[in-house]
């Protein structure tokens, strides 16, 4: 199983991606919200998530590691498959999948191609309980592979006693003051802010 791939765009598509990593050129199916952070790049750090069967190995990629658990809650629901939860990351965005499910909303849900009225009720009674735990990349438009300061200020802090909830937000209003803050800054801020 791998993790994530990182190397040179060697093709992109709104559907797909080609990262060239030691010498070796990964086709990777990506959703569109994964194909915005990366337009215009070189190079991308992608997170994986890899179906393997007798018939087939298809490679998933995710700006995020939010956007992949979204993924794979999704594609643990009955009914739908790998390329209808893609199709739904590139139809919503993760933050509107997550409050969809959480508020009960099935027309926001069933106005995505494919998806009739039970396979979304569907989504909102498997998923409910668990959708609140993902971290959304839209709460942080910054969290995503090229931020890893982000992500690790947000791990620092919680692991610090911090509430995590209040820390995205903290840290989601830092970033945006300073786009190039290291981790350390991040969680000297953080803990500065939350202290008060």
């Amino acid at each position: 199983m791998y993790e994530y791939i990182s190397g040179e765009i060697a093709e992109i598509s709104p559907s797909y991606v080609v990262i060239e990593a030691g010498k070796i050129g990964y086709f990777i199916s990506i959703s569109l919200t994964t194909f915005e952070q990366l337009n215009e790049k070189k190079e991308a750090k992608l997170y994986i998530h890899q179906i393997l069967r007798e018939d087939t190995n298809d490679l998933f990629g995710f700006a995020d590691k939010s956007e992949r658990e979204i993924f794979r809650q999704l594609i643990s629901v009955s009914g739908i498959g790998a390329n209808t939860a893609r199709l739904m990351l590139s139809s919503l965005k993760p933050l509107q999948i997550i409050e969809a499910i959480e508020t009960g909303d099935v027309n926001t849900i069933k106005s995505i191609k494919g998806i009739g009225a039970k396979t979304a009720q569907r989504v909102i009674v498997d998923l409910k309980d668990k959708v609140g735990k993902i971290t959304s990349s839209d709460e942080l438009p910054f969290l995503s592979g090229f931020n890893t300061n982000v992500e690790e200020a947000i791990s620092a802090l919680t692991m610090l006693g911090f509430n995590k909830k209040t820390v995205e937000k903290v840290v989601q209003g830092l970033i945006k003051v300073n786009k190039n803050a290291t981790v350390e800054e991040l969680v000297k801020l953080g803990i500065k802010n939350m202290s008060n």
